[in-house]
């Protein structure tokens, strides 16, 4: 088969849709006014900050102030965290729980908290990566202030159950945030409906431009602001806005939520393919995350006896952009701690492969990397130790 490229890392990251991009230009062209002044292109720059706040509100089922622009979702699971931290201690609360296998963002945050007296309990999940409401009743105290859990796994792609915890934080009076930078434009969310008090997003993730995020914050709930020094994000977050990123943001998620039937329902067909047609292709594979409650585009699978950076470095030679785990953490040769929660030998869990599609991604993509993959599987194999003691070990079988 003759060599193409092949991009399926869409959880890393997502090309920039060319509506979205049509869209950023003038603001970085004829509309660059500063949004703060009162002159036309500064109003017209201030009136596209607004239209994407309801865009985004929109997207969420949440009002537009509610809304609060960030540079990613990181800065967004930050602000969440320590700014509710802050608030519950003045009440007395000193308990947050959370999950083993968040992303980064979010384990980082609560480690630094601990540092700063804050217990935190951290749930473990099921061998599919899913944990229930019960699981977080069961963890919860009198000084219990804030839950925090991610709404959809970046690297098994399994699909918490969100309505269910919200619900149950509401009944408690607990905070409740989900960190939905991999769900949003995957996933029908309502904030209302499923008792979210705070959500993190990025736009990145769903065809927007990098370096812009939000935060939705419900209304009643009081965060300390995240940076001083300006009135920007109604006092919040200082610092002139992204206006053409924000616009970006705005276009791409309502796109994403306006087809979102359609399209999440031609992912899954293709992600079906593409494990099913893995599975029965390569012997001693198997799929990380639950086999059907997982985000539209994901395959997480591990193969044993292969080291996963050799086999992300085979698969770019044959045009094919793929990963291991977590983008942030890409550089670690650490085995991934999403795959450990779920119980997975260090040894397999080195040999993983995510695998994630999105919009862009065709029939032709998913036949090409079937017909790419097992190959180099077994090329990778014949030069592996461990595989020659599995395949020992069958024979003997």
């Amino acid at each position: 088969m003759e060599k193409r490229f092949v991009y399926a890392d869409n959880a890393a990251t997502t090309q920039v849709s060319p509506r979205v991009l049509e869209a950023m230009l003038p603001f970085y062209k004829e509309e660059y006014g500063n949004p703060s002044s009162v002159y036309s292109i500064g109003r017209q720059a201030k009136e596209a900050l607004d239209k994407a706040r309801k865009q985004v509100a929109d997207a969420l089922g949440a009002q537009p102030g509610e809304i609060y622009f960030t540079g990613c979702g990181s800065e967004s699971d930050n602000w969440a965290l320590k700014g509710a931290a802050a608030q519950m201690k003045k009440k007395g609360k000193n308990h947050i729980i959370t999950t083993v296998f968040e992303h980064h963002a979010i384990l980082h945050t609560a480690q630094a908290l601990e540092k700063q007296g804050f217990e935190v309990t951290y749930l473990p999940v099921d061998e599919y990566g899913l944990l229930t409401a019960k699981d977080v009743e069961n963890a919860l105290r009198e000084d219990t202030g804030l839950v925090s859990i991610m709404y959809a796994n970046n690297e098994i792609g399994t699909i918490l159950p969100i309505p269910e915890i919200g619900a149950l934080c509401r009944k408690k009076g607990i905070l409740f945030h989900t960190d939905a930078v991999q769900a949003v434009g995957n996933v029908k969310i309502d904030v209302k409906a499923q008792n979210i008090d705070m959500l993190s997003l990025s736009a990145h993730k769903l065809h927007g431009p990098k370096g812009v995020g939000a935060l939705y914050v419900r209304k009643g709930v009081v965060l300390p602001n995240f940076m001083d020094g300006g009135a920007q994000e109604r006092g919040h977050r200082a610092g002139t806005e992204n206006v053409a990123g924000i616009v970006g943001l705005g276009v791409a998620i309502t796109d994403a939520v306006g087809n979102l039937e359609e399209r999440t329902a031609r992912e899954r067909d293709l992600r079906d393919q593409l494990i099913h047609g893995i599975l029965s292709a390569i012997p001693h594979s198997r799929l990380n995350g639950h086999p059907t409650q997982r985000l539209p585009g994901n395959a997480n699978l591990s193969f044993e006896g292969v080291e996963g950076e050799a086999l992300l470095l085979w698969l770019d030679m044959s045009g094919i952009c793929a990963s291991s785990g977590s983008a942030c953490t890409s550089g670690s040769l650490d085995p991934s701690h999403v795959l450990l929660s779920i119980g997975l030998p260090h040894e397999i869990a080195h040999g993983s492969l995510r695998l994630t599609l999105g919009d862009t991604s065709t029939q032709e993509d998913v036949d090409y990397i079937l017909a790419t993959l097992p190959p180099i599987v077994e090329k990778l194999r014949a030069m592996s130790p461990v595989w020659e003691e599995i395949a020992a070990a069958d024979a003997r079988a």
